[in-house]
C-alpha cells in the first residue's frame, strides 16, 4: 500500500513477552497480570520477610532413656524375690549391694553387683513417673506408693546421702490379714465398736501399726455399715468397701495439704476418720475436735509406751495450755496401744502390746497429772483389757515362741523380766 504524503506511518505493535512460569518462581509469589492501556499502575507491596524455622519440639523424658545392665534383675522382679523370701524392706543406695530386711536383720544380697547410676535411675523410672523423678529433683525428698500386677504394693521413699542417691522399699501385701490371723489381743476387736473417742496406735518406725490398724478397719468393714475416712501419706494398705463404706486420700494426690483434708474429712459425714499421723498440735486439736463431736478417730504416734503418749501429745502445748488439754485428753481418749515386734522360734516375728485403756481410774490419774500412777496400773487391770509390754513378753516365753534371750532383750524393764522368768513376780 502506498503512503500518503503527510500522513507519519503507524509503528508496529510491541512483541509480546510471555511472563516467567510458574515453577522458575519463589515459593510462595506469583506473576501479576500485565497492566492494560490507561491503567495506573500501583507499586508492588514488599515482599515479606521468609519466617523462621520452626525448632523441632524436645525430646521427652521416658523410662526407656535409664539404661540397665543386662545382668541385674528388673525392680518388679526384685520386689517379688523380697516378697518371696519373707523380706519386709528393700535398701538400694548408688555404689552399694542391695538389701534386705528380713525379721528385723539386714542382709546382703551377695548374687548382685554394686548399684551403679544407670541401674539406679532405670529401677526409679519403673517405681514413679518422670513428674515425680523431677519432682524429687527438686525438693531432693520423695514419698510415694505403688503396685505390681495387682499382687505386691509398696512404699517408696527416695533420698541423697553422702555417698549418693538411695530408696528404701517398705512391701505390703494387699492381702489384708484379721485380728485372729495376727495373734491380735481380742480387746482391739471390742474397742472398734466404739462410737466415738480417741484410739492411738503407736510405736517405733517397723514396729507393724499400719498392720494393725489394717486389721482393725478390715473388722470394722466386713462387720459394721458404717463409713470411714483415712487421710495417709502415703496410702499404705488398700481396702475395698464391703459392708462399710471405706475412702482413702493420699497427701499430695487426693489432697493438697493434710490439714485440710482432716477438716474437710468433718464435713463429710464420717462415723470413723482414719489419720495417718498425728504430727503436730493442729492435727491432735482436729483429732480431739472430731472425737468430741461424735466420731471415733484413729490415729498414730511414734512413742515406745502408751502412758509416754500422753506426755508427748501434751508436750506439744505451752505450760500454760496444758491443763485444758490434760481435760479434753481424759474425755477424749479411749484407749492408747503401744506395739513392738520380737523375732520369734519360728523364724517370724510376733508383736507385743502395752494397752492403756481409759477407765475412770486412768482419766482421774490424767486430770490430776499423775501419768507415772498410770504405769504402774497397768498390770493390775488385766480384766479391763489392759496388759504391759513385760507380760506380753512372758506370755510369748510360756508359749515357747520366744526365748529366754529374747524376751531379756525386748523387755522395756530387763530387772523385772529377769524375775519373771525365775518365778519371783
Amino acid at each position: 500500500m502506498a503512503e500518503q504524503p503527510g500522513i507519519p506511518p503507524i509503528p508496529p505493535p510491541p512483541r509480546f513477552t510471555p511472563p516467567p512460569a510458574q515453577a522458575d518462581l519463589p515459593t510462595g509469589f506469583s506473576v501479576p497480570p500485565p497492566p492494560r492501556p490507561g491503567m495506573m499502575t500501583v507499586p508492588p507491596p514488599p515482599r515479606p520477610a521468609p519466617r523462621p524455622p520452626i525448632p523441632p519440639a524436645p525430646a521427652k523424658s521416658t523410662a526407656a532413656a535409664a539404661k540397665r545392665p543386662r545382668n541385674v534383675p528388673t525392680m518388679e522382679e526384685l520386689v517379688f524375690r523380697a516378697d518371696a523370701e519373707g523380706a519386709s524392706d528393700i535398701h538400694i543406695g548408688v555404689g552399694e549391694i542391695p538389701r534386705f530386711r528380713k525379721r528385723g536383720l539386714m542382709e546382703i544380697l551377695e548374687d548382685l553387683p554394686v548399684t551403679d547410676q544407670a541401674t539406679y535411675d532405670a529401677w526409679v523410672h519403673e517405681l514413679v513417673s518422670p513428674e515425680q523423678v523431677e519432682q524429687f529433683h527438686k525438693t531432693m525428698e520423695f514419698d510415694g506408693a505403688t503396685t505390681f500386677q495387682d499382687k505386691i504394693r509398696v512404699r517408696i521413699n527416695l533420698f541423697i546421702s553422702l555417698r549418693g542417691p538411695g530408696l528404701v522399699l517398705r512391701l505390703i501385701p494387699l492381702k489384708i490379714l484379721t485380728i485372729e490371723q495376727l495373734n491380735l489381743p481380742s480387746i482391739l476387736r471390742d474397742l472398734c465398736h466404739y462410737h466415738k473417742g480417741l484410739i492411738l496406735v503407736t510405736g517405733p518406725t517397723g514396729s507393724g501399726k499400719s498392720t494393725t490398724l489394717a486389721a482393725m478397719v478390715d473388722y470394722i468393714n466386713s462387720t459394721m455399715p458404717k463409713h470411714l475416712i483415712s487421710i495417709e501419706d502415703p496410702v499404705e494398705f488398700v481396702h475395698q468397701s464391703r459392708k462399710a463404706m471405706i475412702r482413702q486420700r493420699e497427701v499430695g494426690i487426693h489432697t493438697l495439704k493434710f490439714d485440710n483434708a482432716l477438716k474437710a474429712s468433718l464435713r463429710e459425714d464420717p462415723d470413723i476418720i482414719l489419720i495417718g499421723e498425728m504430727r503436730d498440735r493442729e492435727t491432735v486439736n482436729t483429732a480431739i475436735k472430731a472425737a468430741q463431736t461424735g466420731h471415733l478417730v484413729f490415729g498414730t504416734l511414734h512413742t515406745n509406751s502408751a502412758v509416754k503418749t500422753i506426755d508427748r501429745i501434751l508436750n506439744l502445748y505451752e505450760p500454760s495450755e496444758q491443763p485444758p488439754m490434760r481435760v479434753q485428753i481424759a474425755e477424749s481418749l479411749v484407749a492408747c496401744i503401744s506395739q513392738s515386734l520380737v523375732r520369734t522360734t519360728d523364724g517370724k516375728r510376733a508383736a507385743i502390746h502395752e494397752i492403756l485403756i481409759n477407765t475412770d481410774a486412768v482419766r482421774d490419774y490424767i486430770r490430776r497429772d499423775d501419768v507415772e500412777e498410770i504405769e504402774a496400773l497397768i498390770p493390775r487391770c488385766s480384766m479391763d483389757g489392759m496388759c504391759n509390754m513385760n507380760q506380753c513378753l512372758f506370755k510369748l516365753y510360756e508359749e515357747g515362741r520366744i526365748t529366754e534371750e529374747t524376751a531379756l532383750e525386748a523387755a522395756p524393764k530387763p530387772n523385772e523380766m529377769a524375775q519373771m522368768l525365775r518365778g519371783r513376780v
